[in-house]
């Protein structure tokens, strides 16, 4: 299982950009098919829903790449000097907030994630929500009682 786990995050950076395009793609064109109906009216369940694919998508994907940022599969220290950090370094990681760091004897850290990695996660994560409770109140909203 973990090592499904690892390898989902490994190609997240990849194939997310693809998920991301297909979603895109077919929000565009249900926008440009209610366009020609005119007036202004709340998406439907189905346009929430690929919103909320599109959010999850680019949170996992960007989720992948901070939890790559830094790995190297020989020697952490290795992955310090490469980050230009001087020093002998031990690396700490966290889950969320992604987090890798060179830390020094010293106790000086130096951040291998980048530093839009965590606030676009979070965007994700709240607007793949937000669209999910969207699309169950209009689905429920368009269902007769």
């Amino acid at each position: 299982m973990e090592s499904f786990l690892f390898l989902v995050l490994a190609l997240a950076p990849f194939l997310a950009p693809l998920v991301v395009a297909a979603t895109a793609s077919a929000l565009a064109v249900r926008a440009h098919r209610r366009e020609k109906g005119g007036g202004r009216r709340l998406p439907d369940a189905g346009s929430c829903a690929l919103l909320a694919v599109l959010a999850a998508a680019i949170a996992l994907g960007v989720y992948g790449v901070g939890v790559m940022s830094g790995f190297y599969i020989l020697d952490p220290e290795q992955m310090c000097a490469a980050a230009g950090a001087p020093g002998d370094y031990v690396v700490t990681r966290t889950t969320l907030p992604v987090s890798a760091q060179c830390v020094t004897e010293k106790g000086v850290g130096t951040e291998l994630v980048p530093d839009w990695v965590n606030p676009t996660v979070y965007g994700g994560i709240t607007l793949g929500t937000l669209a999910l409770g969207a699309a169950v109140f209009q689905g429920r909203r368009s269902t007769p009682h």
